[in-house]
């Protein structure tokens, strides 16, 4: 068995099932005509279940045929033009390079000594991602494993950097379309039910700045402690961007920590036409970013940022088998000491192949491609009598509503919806997402793909119509 493992005597072994590997992968990808199979849970869950994994095939071919048949046939491919559901972007191969690099080198970052070098590829990262925003030069941060832990931590700093008050008095100011995980990371932060306080957003799914102003000043007036406000970036559903200018006037009033979740808006720092929509984040105290969603980077690739690197002492604790208080005192640099994980992959490395490969210009090149096709689907929709359109798009997503002419029952609209999203992810032909808006159900595409173009959104609602159409044609006949 020590065949498998990779070191100086199989170097050729790994060379050649990797290179399998990568053909096999490319064959597909080449070979790839839509984004999905369509296959069921209940087609493709057998053949899962019936590998004995007590009973290995010996034989990396073998395993790559089996893998065909579970995984690779049937996945769905995140860089068709067709695929237009999450907050999923196709990658760029320089980053996909640095995952093979770092995947068979296995760096840990925690600490010094087991990465060297990638220690200082991930900092020097960090610094250029705080100067982009603008956060200043006593500005650092760390790598993590994407946007919920990024907030995560953003919030335990802010928790602990609070002025007074028990747990149960700390509040978190959030908008109502703000990221699921910022109530998860209250309650993982022990902060009473109550804790995030939830602020109306504009027409525009912007917060309402007016509306802040006064739950900050209700939270004063009844003696509770305004912990922090979250401004929300690039909300995963509108793509909505928080006025953080105003946001952070109102946080310097109150003495209240400023938190951006630019998980998905990210992508303006590299912009070469918007990054103005991003003006006032360098007040933040803490910065989400997600590469992996708009820098166009492998999942994992994410960091948390902060303006002052004083406050990542919170999550830090000494172990004298792993990172010995004395370490920090002879200036070893473990970067273990800010973060909330130990062992840790050098995801940085796919992020600077890609900008020392592209360039910070070429990402920002694609980054704006995608919401200039936002903007082109958004005057598709509009003009389009068989569909309502939400918001016009800040970033890269667009939120509509197949209204059929002849129907006027909003629930039988909202069913019609239901089934055109599933009958359309069960013909493989494309993807999309959904969610809710004031209780209705909508359909939602976010458009990360440089290679999709206007003629394939169109298809797509054309594709969506139909279903739909089809829907309400059986429906109809059943009610007869």
């Amino acid at each position: 068995m020590r065949s498998h493992l990779l070191n100086d005597t199989t170097a050729e072994q790994y060379r050649r099932s990797v290179t399998e590997g990568v053909e096999r992968v490319a064959a597909k990808l080449a070979a790839t005509d839509r984004p999905f199979t369509g296959v069921s849970v209940d087609a493709l869950a057998p053949r899962v279940d019936e590998i004995d994994l007590d009973q290995p095939l010996h034989d990396t071919a073998a395993v790559l045929d089996e893998l065909e048949e579970v995984y690779l046939r049937d996945a769905i491919y995140f860089h068709h033009p067709r695929y237009l559901a999450h907050l999923n972007c196709p990658v760029v191969i320089p980053a996909v390079l640095g995952e093979a690099v770092l995947s068979a080198v296995n760096s840990s970052l925690d600490t010094w000594d087991q990465s060297a070098g990638g220690t200082l590829i991930e900092r020097k990262l960090i610094d250029w991602t705080n100067e982009r925003i603008g956060l200043g030069s006593a500005a650092d941060g760390v790598f993590t494993s994407g946007g919920t832990q990024s907030n995560l931590q953003a919030l335990l700093l802010a928790r602990e950097e609070a002025k007074g008050g028990s747990l149960a008095e700390l509040r978190v100011f959030a908008s109502e379309v703000s990221h699921f995980s910022v109530q998860k990371s209250a309650k993982l932060l022990g902060l009473g039910q109550d804790a995030v306080v939830s602020i109306p957003v504009d027409h525009d799914k912007r917060m309402q700045t007016v509306a802040l102003a006064r739950e900050l000043e209700r939270c004063r007036e009844d003696g509770l402690v305004p912990m922090a406000v979250v401004a929300t970036a690039g909300t995963t559903d509108f793509g909505s961007i928080d006025p953080l200018p105003e946001i952070a006037e109102l946080c310097e009033q109150f003495g209240t920590w400023m938190h951006v979740d630019a998980a998905y808006g990210c992508g303006l720092l590299a912009s070469l036409k918007h990054r103005d929509r991003l003006t006032g984040i360098e007040r933040a105290d803490s910065v989400t970013v997600d590469y992996h969603k708009s820098f166009f980077q492998p999942v994992s690739s994410s960091a948390v940022l902060v303006r002052d690197a004083a406050t990542l002492r919170h999550a830090t604790y000494h172990a004298e088998y792993l990172n010995p208080r004395r370490m920090a005192q002879e200036r070893i640099p473990n970067q273990v000491d800010k973060s909330l994980q130990t062992t840790r992959r050098f995801d940085a490395l796919k992020l600077w192949m890609t900008l020392r490969t592209m360039g910070a210009d070429g990402i920002g090149q694609l980054f704006d491609e995608v919401c200039e096709l936002a903007r082109e689907g958004w005057r598709l929709l509009a003009a389009d009598p068989r569909f309502d359109v939400v918001v016009e798009p800040s970033l890269s997503t667009l939120v509509f509503r197949y209204i059929p002419a002849d129907v006027t029952d909003p629930a039988e609209i909202d069913r019609a919806n239901l089934y055109a999203r599933k009958a359309l992810f069960a013909s493989g032909d494309a993807i999309v997402a959904g969610t809710k808006v004031a209780g209705r159900h909508y359909l939602k595409f976010t458009l990360l793909n440089p290679e999709t173009q206007a003629s394939d959104i169109a298809a797509v609602l054309d594709l969506i119509a139909g279903h739909a159409e089809q829907y309400l044609g059986e429906s109809l006949d059943r009610a007869s």
